[in-house]
């Protein structure tokens, strides 16, 4: 009973660390793009290709720290490393939600969202028991004795955590928690359901007496419900702030909009095509797997030419650049349009590829673990 407090701290420092850095390892690709906004906003984008190696590190740091926690090995060096870390993540959420920088700061991946303010008070809460943790470090026992066992669980739990991470940024995460996951209908996550609660803003008006020169403010609900629009020595100065009260429903997909050169929009046509369609995207064209692009490019050959399948190639990059690429690595596909952002939650590949039937996403893939023509043939197209 003497120690029953610490070692509850333990467990819950431990296994909320571990979690946290497994989610984040499910996904290092979108926890990179994360640290991107972070290194924006401190004026260090030139780390911004390495931001994925930061993620795997980062994630795997979070994993082993925790697991060794609750095992009780190297506890002075663990407790040290843990107060670093939630230091430093204190300081990131703190600045986030001060300064409103960066509107999530990612901690669970897309799995939990926080806003910055529940990111930060859940830093502080972690704080306070590292710091119980560190200052009673000397007095964590290791569950295995032998040295030489701790030495090989540790090397064991390093390679799993990191390993995790590199697997899952080669193949896909294991677990899709993005609107555009398997199974999701697209278009219908690009509208509003009818009857969801929406936002409520309160609107705040600045108004002058014309004869005293008198000022007040008045919120949209005191300005009709006081009578004082009826007054004429009373106007309304400047423009009305507006501030959010209650946050009503968000469709899960609000910024997507497929485009050609001349900025039509072809949303409806290839996200609602009744029939098999194969969706290539390729976010940044100078950044694409060229050999990926080539194996996909085979497949949507053959689809065209067997199946009839449409196969469409989204990118970010310019027009101009798109051309040169399409006709350097002679694509055969039709080439659209999309802001970097969805087509970076579609699928965290570049180039990776959906395969939509009614707006359905039916599967997708890394060009890493894409299947062969044949396998796709056998599997969808020649049922469809």
């Amino acid at each position: 009973m003497k120690h029953a407090l610490l070692h509850l701290l333990r467990a819950i420092v431990g296994l909320l660390f571990i979690f946290s850095g497994l989610i984040k390892a499910n996904d290092p690709l979108g926890f990179g793009y994360k640290l991107q906004e972070y290194f924006e906003v401190f004026h260090i984008a030139f780390l911004n290709d390495f931001a994925t190696v930061f993620a795997i590190i980062l994630c795997t740091i979070e994993i082993v720290l925790g697991a060794l926690l609750l095992l009780g090995i190297r506890s002075r060096n663990v407790a040290s490393g843990l107060l670093l870390t939630i230091i430093f993540f204190t300081f990131l959420t703190f600045y986030s939600a001060f300064f409103e920088v960066v509107t999530s700061c990612g901690c669970f991946g897309d799995a939990i969202p926080l806003t910055p303010w529940q990111s930060f008070s859940k830093d502080i809460v972690l704080l306070i028991m590292i710091l119980y943790i560190y200052k009673k470090r000397n007095e964590i026992m290791p569950l295995i004795s032998s040295e030489r066992a701790q030495n090989w669980i540790l090397g064991f739990i390093v390679l799993i955590s990191l390993g995790f991470g590199l697997y899952t940024y080669n193949f896909l995460p294991v677990l899709d928690f993005l609107p555009y996951k398997v199974g999701n209908n697209i278009p219908s996550l690009m509208i509003m359901p009818p009857g969801v609660p929406q936002d409520v803003y309160q609107i705040t008006y600045t108004l002058k007496n014309k004869s005293t020169g008198e000022t007040k403010s008045l919120t949209d609900k005191e300005y009709l419900s006081s009578g004082i629009w009826k007054d004429k020595n009373w106007e309304i100065t400047g423009d009305p702030e507006s501030k959010l009260i209650s946050k009503g429903f968000e469709v899960k997909i609000k910024d997507l909009k497929i485009t050609d050169t001349q900025g039509t929009d072809y949303n409806a046509e290839i996200l609602e095509n009744p029939y098999y369609n194969l969706v290539i995207v390729a976010y940044d064209l100078s950044k694409t797997d060229l050999t990926g692009i080539g194996n996909l490019n085979a497949i949507a050959i053959n689809a065209a030419e067997n199946f009839n399948i449409r196969t469409v190639f989204l990118t970010s990059s310019s027009a101009q650049d798109a051309e040169a690429f399409s006709k350097k690595n002679k694509l055969v596909m039709e080439i659209f349009y999309a802001d970097a952002i969805p087509l970076k939650s579609m699928v965290r590949a570049n180039p990776g590829v959906l395969l939509l039937k009614n707006g359905t996403v039916v599967n997708k893939w890394h060009f890493r673990n894409l299947p062969s023509y044949d396998e796709l043939s056998a599997k969808y197209f020649s049922v469809n």
